[in-house]
């Protein structure tokens, strides 16, 4: 019995993953290759039709030019800011823990809260923002109906929803680097840049691979609510993401073998990016 034990114990998770995961993702595949009758009454196998016209249409090749657009600036600016800001929070200046509380807080925010706090800060009567750019680079612009504005302004929300999260962790990694390590940095004459880029940040590389995939998960999966919020996907379809289209597909065309199709191709690109960068990235982690 004691055995049994362990394996009876993951019996519920397991459920849980076959019944929220594996069987949704399974019906999703199956569902791309039908199509649902003009009444909903019932469901017509059609095959790869569903992908047939997914990648014949012109404007599909555009949503996934703009995902990827906004998933790598969006990670990139990220990686990079985070990167510098914990450089700061983990020193032991006063008022640090005041402002690592601070800079958390975004992390406890509901995408769709963020999406609304940004949209205000953009608004060209009212906006704070809005009003700085004016002031200061006199620039006078619908921020969220204009392009290629409503695209920047889209990546500055999401770079503040996931900054907290990339905050932890390089803040953790930075403060398990060996004093010994920096101290003989030192000895030798190393500046501050150096240190940060030649020392430091190959000694977090572990950090920023496993970061990459999470934020890039993120803006492919979990940007919905900051997209629809904002822009909407406009103007004109530039901030319309992948997830965005299989939204506008699913429920407000009802098509829903071609909104499947688009998520079997989201799961697709997202396996293929995840392969290449543990490929050809994971060769320059340094493990300690």
């Amino acid at each position: 019995m004691k055995k049994l034990t362990p394996y009876l114990l993951l019996v519920p998770t397991f459920l849980i993953i076959i019944l929220f995961i594996y069987f949704p993702a399974f019906n999703s595949f199956k569902l791309s290759f039908f199509q649902e009758s003009f009444f909903g009454d019932k469901s017509i196998f059609v095959g790869l039709d569903n992908y047939i016209d997914l990648f014949t249409d012109s404007e599909y090749y555009k949503v996934l030019r703009t995902t990827f657009i906004y998933s790598l600036s969006s990670v990139g600016i990220t990686i990079f800011l985070a990167f510098l800001i914990a450089q700061l929070l983990v020193k032991n200046l006063p008022g640090t823990r005041i402002f690592r509380t601070l800079m958390f807080s975004p992390y406890a925010v509901s995408p769709a809260i963020s999406a609304t706090l940004w949209s205000m800060m953009f608004t060209p009567t009212a906006g704070l923002l809005s009003y700085l750019f004016q002031v200061i680079f006199h620039i006078d612009v619908d921020w969220l109906t204009t392009v290629p504005y409503a695209m920047i302004a889209l990546i500055a929300a999401t770079v503040w929803k996931m900054l907290p999260f990339d905050l932890i962790f390089y803040i953790a990694a930075l403060q398990n680097i060996p004093d010994s390590i920096l101290e003989s940095s030192l000895i030798d004459g190393a500046s501050s840049w150096t240190r940060m880029w030649k020392i430091k940040f190959p000694l977090v590389t572990p950090i920023t691979f496993y970061l990459f995939i999470m934020n890039f998960t993120t803006t492919m999966f979990s940007s919905f609510g900051i997209i629809d919020i904002m822009t909407r996907g406009g103007p004109l379809g530039s901030t319309t993401t992948m997830i965005y289209r299989l939204y506008l597909d699913g429920f407000a065309f009802q098509d829903n073998g071609l909104a499947a199709a688009e998520s079997v191709v989201m799961f697709g690109v997202m396996s293929i990016i995840t392969y290449l960068y543990f490929r050809f990235v994971e060769k320059g982690v340094h493990y300690q």
